[in-house]
């Protein structure tokens, strides 16, 4: 029995989320994304300027006179949320935690697929796959992903990107829209997400919290790694070592930003405490004009 306060949270978002999914969303949306081909719709006379090598040979035989294919773009996508559940998540320095704006975020995304008459479906992992939903159409089906996103309690406390990627590679039949929604705070997982890629459109979206960059100047304090649960030490009042730290995290996020850069992935960065409808914005724009 799911509780009556995870309920008011899914009916909670998928209010937030309608008014976005309906007036920002929605053409942006459709045009972002391609159709998995081409489908035969009808057949029609050949006309002067036509391609010869859409000819319906076995028509045009039977008629007498030259006909053409007629072909639509299908429109319908799967579309995979693939989403980071690790105890990283569980950090907020503005109001929200990541897991909450992850919740939102992947709200919004289902929403937006169901509208467009796609399928959606959803993975959760830490450092191993915790659930897998099967994606499907339907209004019903898009509040059961939500559920899960809101109510599912993790196993592990880790994060294994990879793993998480090889699964989706062995499961998924069909090409689908995969948004990978993490911190991406894991070891490698680059081959694993160029894999996937040869066959699947794959989105990362990074959610960071700017606290996660920068120390303040409070003293000697002890961080804890919440995924591993180390423990670190560090005179926060120096200022080297404040300049050290957050040298180091820009010097990672740089990093990783250039290797998906340099293997042709779209990457969406979202911040805790700012609203991520100019990113995803400007992604779907992005992504409508190269089309």
């Amino acid at each position: 029995m799911i509780p009556t306060e995870i309920l008011r949270k899914v009916r909670r978002i998928q209010i937030q989320t309608a008014a976005l999914v309906n007036d920002l969303f929605a053409g942006q949306y459709h045009s972002a994304f391609k159709g998995r081909g081409m489908e035969f719709e009808d057949v029609r006379e050949y006309q002067p300027g036509d391609d010869v090598r859409s000819i319906d040979w076995n028509v045009t035989a039977r008629a007498g006179r030259p006909f053409v294919k007629n072909f639509r773009e299908e429109r319908e996508l799967t579309v995979m949320l693939v989403v980071d559940i690790s105890a990283s998540q569980d950090f907020g320095s503005r109001e929200q935690l990541k897991s909450e704006v992850v919740a939102e975020l992947g709200a919004t995304l289902a929403f937006s697929a169901i509208q467009n008459n796609d399928k959606v479906g959803m993975l959760l992992f830490t450092d191993r796959v915790e659930r897998f939903v099967k994606a499907e159409k339907g209004a019903r089906h898009v509040l059961r992903v939500v559920r899960e996103l809101l109510y599912h309690e993790p196993q592990g406390r880790g994060t294994d990107i990879s793993a998480a990627l090889r699964y989706l590679a062995r499961v998924l039949r069909r090409r689908s829209v995969i948004f990978l929604i993490s911190d991406f705070h894991a070891p490698e997982f680059l081959q694993a997400l160029s894999l996937l890629k040869r066959r699947h459109d794959v989105i990362p979206i990074r959610v960071r919290d700017p606290r996660e960059s920068t120390l303040p100047s409070t003293g000697y304090v002890e961080l804890l790694d919440p995924e591993s649960g180390e423990l670190m030490l560090l005179n926060t009042r120096s200022r080297r070592t404040r300049t050290a730290y957050q040298r180091l995290v820009e010097q990672r996020s740089e990093e990783l930003t250039d290797e998906f850069r340099r293997r042709g992935v779209d990457v969406i960065d979202v911040l805790t405490g700012e609203s991520f409808v100019g990113p995803l914005r400007r992604f779907f724009r992005k992504r409508g004009r190269r089309r």
